[in-house]
This record gives C-alpha cells, structure tokens and sequence, in this order.
C-alpha cells in the first residue's frame, strides 16, 4: 500500500524521551499487552515503538517517511497517533482513517490534537486547520468531534479512553471487556501458595463478590491448587470460611455494579447475554432472575439521570463527597463510594468524551448535567491544594472544554480537604482538626474572600496565622 503524504508532514514527528499520551493511556487500559500484535501507523521518528518493544510488546512502526519499508498486515492493535490532525486533505485524513481500520483485527486506538490546545498552534488559517510557518498543517478536534468522526468513518462502537484518545473495537469480545475493567472494580486475587492459601482466595473472592467464582475467573495457579478437590468439597470449605455479612455486602456490591455495566452498556450500545464476559454473566445469573431483568432494572437506573430531584437524593445521600447548592464534589479515590446512579453519571461523561488522565476531584452537577474533573496535583501535601485545570463535559450536548489555571497569578484553592473523601479515608481527621482550627480563627468569616489565594493569604494575615504543614500557628508580629 503507497500512501502520498504531504512533503513537510515529517516535522510534527517530534522525538520523545517517554512513551506518548496515548500509548501510556492504552497500556494502562491493559490495551497493549505482549499477546497483542501492536502496529504504531505513522510512528515518526519510532519512539513510541522502541519503549513499547522494551516492556517486551510485539510492535513494528510504518511511517512514510521515515519507516516506509515496513510491511503491512492485519494487527491486533493499530495506533494511530497524533497523525489525522497534520492531514490538509480531507479526503486524505479520511482515507488514512480507514486504511488503519482495515489494518486492525482487535482494537484501534486514534489521537489528535484538541481545540483548547489553540493557542500553542500559530499559523494562517487554511482549509478547515491552521498552516504554520514551518509549513506544516493542524486541525484541531473538538473531544466530541473527533469520537463522531471515528465513529462514522469505521461504522465501529467508539470509546473515549481519554480527551483526544477513542478507542474503536472491531472485536466486540475486546469492547466489552474493556467496559468491565473500566466500571467494575477490580480487585488483586491474593497470592496461593498450597491448598489452604488457594482456598483463602477463593474466599476473599466469595466475600468481595457475594458469590463463588467460575473456574474461567480463577488465576491458573489457583485453579491448579484446588484441582484435587471435589467441586462441593470447595465450595463447603468456602462457606465454612466466608463472613456472612461480609459475603452479604458483596452481593449486594456485585448486583449494582452489575446493573452500573448495564446502563453504561446501553449508553453505548447493549449486546446479547452470551456476549458478556464470563463474570458478569455470573453475575447475573447469580443475583437477577434473567438477564431481561437486569437490563430493565439497568434501563430504570439510566432514566433515574434524568430526574433532578433523585439525583439530588442521591447526592445528599452519599457517604462520601461534599454536596453544594449546585454540586456533588468527591475525590477520586472515593469515587466508587457515591451512589450507583451518580458513579453512572460519571462513568457516561467519561466514555463520551473521555476521562483525564490527571485529575483529583470530580464534580457532578445538580442540574444541567455535567462533570469537572479537576486536578488539584498537591490535593495530599498542601492544607490547601491549588487548581491546575479542570475538563468539563456537558452531557446534554456532549461537548467537552478544558481550563488550564497554570499561568494564573490568583488561583482558586481548596478549603475543609476532608469534606471530599469518605468519612473512614485515613486522612480525614487529621484534615478535620486543620479545618476546625481554622474556624477558631475566625478564617471562614468572610466567605467570599478565601476562595483564592490572595484573598486566603489576606485573611490569614488578618487572622494573625500561617500554616506550617498541616497546622495553623499564630504568626509572628509584625510579619507580613
């Protein structure tokens, strides 16, 4: 296959001295794994390709310029990185799309470059991008756009694994499990040894999972452990050796994790039972009376968004995150803490049009339906963590927008850290006795002046105090 691409497209092939954005998205999505044939189409200068091959990947790089010898064949994965962007000719950008479909048997994973990034583009307006001084060319997408776009081209169910980065499965077997591994929680197995051990990790699974596992859902080193024993000799080791209440909250866990897959599923399109993978099949035989069930029940959870005064409950409700006048606020690491409705919520901004890779808090919206994903980078080291961006996507028109606060001279910041985690975070009260000191102090009599840092930096001066750490002491006189 000879492809003609414009002649000064090799200068955006920038070298790298670590794996891009999107490859590093899909390696943490356990996309590229070495079972995989990988194919990196319009590698560049082969960056890419080099770190992939040390993590001990199966990955080969074509690019026009610089790798033109390299054969093409049908690959498990296809990246296509950052190269739609940097093609002038629509027709040319829309043949290059779906000559890397044709290429991919599991997965193809697309980037471009997004809209906000406008403003580190300088250039002259030509067709529907800008054309720089280098000679080079840049179209910008929109995080929506460019999932439609793919989307349309490969006639494929199309994922946002991140902004700028969609995923599009020719194997439906592939989607779906990367949907489970993205809304399900997925807990380590513990480590066996001999048969005892073996059975304590069929246990932990029992009590997390509310249910035994399938053999198909054991590691091999468990399943060969307990090969000698009789299926109910296992199962009456288990039960003799699960915690009922514990075993109870996990079913309860798994039936509404269960029903969260389903009404994901349905945002992006729902399959047939047997098209599930293994586990929740498991699940739904174990904790529904058919998959019917499960899906209609999944159906009313996905309607429940809609109802401004349930969502309200729900948010007022949840045992982690702080609820305002017109928002849930909660840290990521207590996410799966909020109420299924909400986690569903989120998880349908995140597929639709991606969820940042760095991000600290996120913030659902009363009414309106929208999420912020906001990156707070010291939200643990300092008593009041500044912004550094925040990427909101609007559910009812699935348009994304992103902020970034890095240049600000004022930034927004935090105050009461421990109203945005879960009350049993090990961090909270120790974030609790800063808050309640500070109230002492008469910090939080004026509201409306602390929510940046010159107004923080002007109450605590007015107050008499500094923070050292975690801790508010009185400041010295006369210092300024």
């Amino acid at each position: 296959m000879q492809q003609i691409w414009g002649s000064e497209r090799r200068r955006t092939a920038i070298g790298r001295v670590a794996l891009s954005v999107p490859a590093r998205q899909a390696l943490a999505d356990r996309q590229l794994v070495p079972e995989r044939s990988i194919l990196d189409y319009g590698c560049g200068r082969g960056d890419d390709v080099r770190a992939l091959q040390q993590l001990d990947c199966q990955v080969e790089g074509w690019d026009p310029y610089y790798r033109s010898g390299t054969q093409l064949v049908t690959t498990d994965v296809v990246l296509l990185t950052y190269v739609l962007n940097v093609i002038e000719d629509p027709a040319e950008r829309r043949q290059t799309l779906e000559q890397a479909w044709e290429l991919t048997s599991t997965l193809l994973v697309v980037s471009a470059r997004l809209t906000w990034e406008k403003s580190k583009v300088r250039g002259q307006e030509y067709g529907d991008g800008l054309l720089t001084s280098r000679q080079t060319f840049q179209h910008l997408y929109a995080a929506s756009e460019l999932r439609e776009y793919v989307e349309q081209v490969t006639g494929a169910r199309v994922m946002a694994a991140a902004p700028g980065v969609v995923y599009a499965f020719r194997d439906e077997g592939a989607r779906l499990s990367y949907l489970a591994q993205r809304v399900l929680p997925d807990a380590e197995w513990l480590a066996s040894e001999d048969t005892a051990s073996a059975v304590s990790a069929v246990v932990d699974f029992f009590e997390r999972r509310g249910r035994p596992p399938r053999i198909e859902e054991m590691p091999r080193s468990v399943a060969e452990l307990l090969a000698h024993l009789r299926p109910g000799e296992v199962k009456r080791l288990v039960r003799d050796g699960a915690d009922p209440e514990q075993a109870a909250a996990g079913a309860k866990r798994s039936t509404l994790n269960t029903l969260l897959y389903l009404a994901v599923e349905l945002f992006n399109g729902r399959g047939p039972f047997g098209s599930l993978p293994v586990g929740l099949q498991q699940d739904v035989r174990t904790f529904f009376s058919s998959y019917k069930e499960a899906c209609q029940r999944a159906d009313r959870l996905l309607l429940k968004l809609r109802d401004d005064g349930y969502v309200r409950n729900a948010m007022n409700a949840s045992v982690a995150g702080k609820v305002t006048p017109t928002a849930l606020y909660v840290h990521r690491r207590t996410l799966e803490r909020i109420p299924t409705v909400l986690r569903l919520y989120e998880h349908c901004a995140s597929i639709a049009a991606g969820r940042p890779e760095q991000w600290t808090v996120a913030k659902l919206k009363h009414q309106g339906r929208a999420v912020s994903w906001l990156d707070y980078p010291d939200f643990d080291k300092d008593p009041h963590p500044r912004i550094r961006s925040s990427y909101v996507v609007d559910l009812q028109t699935l348009q994304a927008s992103h902020l970034s606060y890095e240049s600000s001279a004022n930034r927004p910041l935090l105050h009461r850290k421990h109203e945005f985690l879960a009350p049993d975070d090990p961090d909270v009260l120790r974030y609790q006795r800063l808050t309640e000191s500070e109230m002492r102090a008469g910090l939080y009599e004026r509201p409306h002046l602390i929510g940046t840092e010159n107004g923080w930096e002007a109450e605590l001066v007015r107050c008499g105090r500094q923070l050292r750490g975690h801790r508010l002491v009185r400041r010295p006189s006369g210092k300024e």
